[in-house]
């Protein structure tokens, strides 16, 4: 045993208490909630990442990789073999773009485009699952987008800032 006495916390919790930990709480949450998308997505053909993507085309498409990125906060390197198995799975298309040669974009294939009707049943089956009142999951949607914004203006991230 260590001699190293440690503060006492001024509420009196344990300032290292591991469920007092909000990265605990979002990491748990996080892999949860995903896990609730896996049966509904897994008829699709789709993994929880490749449903984020498509998710960005169907609202956006076309795009560049690198505004794709960007949108989704992921690098490139993560990005490509995404955008490759979505490829290979007839969902989507790579290919120069028309406005600049230099960049690749990402369009839809018409089965990409298709598997949208069957995508727009999954957000009421996760709020089913999940069982909380909507008004609730708004809020914590809110509350998550603050955190997101918050922590990007502490430390700036460089998603999409190569390729």
């Amino acid at each position: 045993m260590s001699d190293v006495t440690h503060p006492a916390p001024v509420d009196g919790r344990d300032p290292l208490a591991l469920d007092q930990q909000v990265c605990f709480a979002l990491a748990v949450a996080s892999r949860n909630v995903i896990a609730l998308y896996r049966p509904l997505l897994e008829p699709m053909g789709l993994t929880h990442p490749q449903y984020l993507v498509m998710l960005a085309l169907w609202q956006y498409a076309p795009l560049s990789v690198k505004d794709l990125s960007r949108l989704l906060q992921l690098d490139p390197g993560t990005l490509s073999p995404l955008l490759k198995r979505l490829e290979a799975a007839g969902l989507v298309r790579r290919g120069r773009s028309p406005q600049d040669e230099r960049a690749l974009a990402v369009t839809l294939t018409g089965t990409g485009q298709a598997l949208r009707a069957e995508a727009e049943k999954i957000p009421a089956a996760v709020v089913a699952r999940l069982g909380m009142p909507l008004e609730e999951l708004l809020q914590l949607h809110a509350a998550l987008t603050r955190v997101i914004a918050v922590t990007q203006e502490i430390q700036p991230d460089d998603h999409g800032s190569a390729g």
